[in-house]
């Protein structure tokens, strides 16, 4: 805990010093979240305040947008040598890559909170209960947990930091193809069972269901699972690739 400490204050000050990966992944979800709900929002079939229906699903977005920052700098660090001076000293190995994760989860949820600013000045008022807050933020910090793991292991697996910087572009899209801008039942045959049995719906769904008051279990239930998988699929990954490359 000590050597990942001390790799994340290296990590944060490395932020401070390039704030523009919080403010890109904030800005184009800010800039998507204006047009969908003043420009086309009124064009689709949905029950409500539309701008309540849409946030859940930018602020996943923000954090999918933040991730080409980290797997461009878990790459930096493999191919330029970085690594190489860790290994003569007496630190953690696995403090690395958890650092990167500490780093990439704050900054998400830096972005987050402007994204949710943005969205109460735009009229967003979520439902929920004290419960019900504790709940979407605790969903939020596993799904950034798990797409911050699965990005260092992308991060750590691309042969340079020009292909690193493209290799998060699939988390991106994956969002889209979800129920985030519209309900799934609206897509046509084919992209309905693709956004019903991806990961992103629910957990779009789940975050939905508790910041309107109106939680699903089940939901919550394959949010909770996809994310504890996607975690555990990142982590491994990344510590056996971590282990060949360092």
């Amino acid at each position: 805990m000590s050597d990942a400490t001390t790799m994340l204050n290296r990590n944060v000050k490395h932020t401070l010093r390039n704030p523009v990966s919080v403010f890109n992944g904030a800005i184009f979800p800010i800039v998507l979240m204006l047009m969908f709900v003043y420009v086309i929002g009124g064009a689709f079939d949905i029950a409500g305040n539309y701008v309540d229906y849409i946030t859940p699903g930018m602020i996943i977005l923000t954090i999918c947008y933040g991730l080409s920052g980290t797997a461009l700098s878990v790459n930096s660090d493999m191919t330029r040598g970085i690594i190489n001076r860790f290994k003569v000293m007496d630190i953690s190995r696995s403090a690395v890559l958890t650092a990167h994760v500490a780093a990439s989860m704050l900054r998400s949820l830096i972005a987050i909170a402007v994204l949710v600013g943005v969205a109460l000045i735009m009229g967003f008022r979520p439902a929920a209960s004290f419960p019900e807050w504790l709940g979407a933020i605790g969903l939020l910090v596993l799904a950034t947990f798990a797409l911050s793991w699965i990005t260092v292991a992308l991060g750590l697996a691309a042969k340079d930091p020009e292909s690193a910087g493209m290799i998060s572009v699939p988390l991106v899209i994956l969002p889209f193809l979800s129920s985030a801008i519209v309900p799934a039942d609206t897509m046509a045959t084919g992209v309905k069972q693709f956004a019903d049995y991806q990961p992103f719906t629910p957990i779009i769904e789940a975050l939905r269901g508790l910041l309107t008051g109106a939680p699903a279990g089940g939901d919550t239930i394959a949010a909770v699972a996809w994310c504890l998988g996607i975690a555990l699929v990142g982590y491994v990954w990344s510590l056996s690739t971590f282990k060949k490359r360092a």
